[in-house]
């Protein structure tokens, strides 16, 4: 499988060193880049590419409104944030515009390949000191959350919530199928019924509700019955 990716941001060194750490892995390639987030848009409408990899701060249109955009026009293309700020409220407005994946430019390079790998196969990536952070942003007022996430995964089936909890380990696709004996495309059926039904819109955000439901960490998930 090649990955291909757009990436934007409105630094063309920036652009050459994220292009140049991608493509060390075969797997992937650059297919165009942007310097701005209209600019990002219409190559995404001409590629069609896997990932869009995008800054936060760009000129016109910047990256949160840029994934705003791209959640209506190419809604099968992943987006990942990619920036030098950490604060919350881009994390959470980046969560809420469908993001999949947030990587800082500051973090090991290696971090890139990883988090495309990750997001193109199907599961969601923050940087670890995002994920320090969005864990301890939980970590307030947990028991209200708690409850509210264990009534919501009480409407899920059984192998919903086995899926969940899979999704909530950062697991793509492929590892869930693997983990409960399931075909992808099943795995996939049952991660589009749980957004739907819970009302989100991408993994992470369905990560963080399987662990305030307390899923995350649980036991191994049961062996698939006939009727999964």
């Amino acid at each position: 499988m090649v990955i291909r990716v757009i990436l934007a941001d409105d630094e063309a060194m920036i652009r050459a060193g994220v292009r140049s750490i991608l493509t060390t892995d075969p797997e992937i390639t650059v297919v165009a880049e942007a310097a701005d987030g209209r600019e990002a848009i219409e190559l995404v409408r001409a590629h069609r590419p896997d990932i869009a990899m995008l800054d936060i701060r760009m000129p016109y249109l910047d990256g949160l409104s840029t994934a705003a955009e791209l959640r209506a026009v190419a809604p099968e293309v992943a987006v990942i944030m990619l920036t030098t700020f950490d604060e919350d409220d881009y994390v959470s407005r980046a969560l809420t515009e469908g993001a999949t994946g947030f990587l800082l430019k500051a973090a090991d390079p290696r971090e890139l390949i990883i988090g495309v790998r990750a997001v193109a196969h199907g599961a969601a990536y923050l940087s670890p000191r995002i994920a320090q952070k969005v864990i301890a942003r939980l970590s307030d007022g947990r028991l209200t959350r708690a409850d509210t996430a264990r009534h919501q995964v009480e409407t899920l089936t059984p192998r919903e919530r086995d899926v969940l909890a899979l999704v909530g380990r950062g697991m793509s696709n492929q590892d869930i199928a693997r983990e409960l004996f399931l075909s992808e495309g099943t795995v996939k059926s049952h991660v589009s019924a749980i957004l739907l039904r819970l009302a989100l819109t991408n993994r992470v955000q369905a990560a963080i509700v399987a662990y305030e439901a307390g899923l995350v960490g649980a036991n191994r998930p049961r062996p698939p019955t006939p009727s999964a």
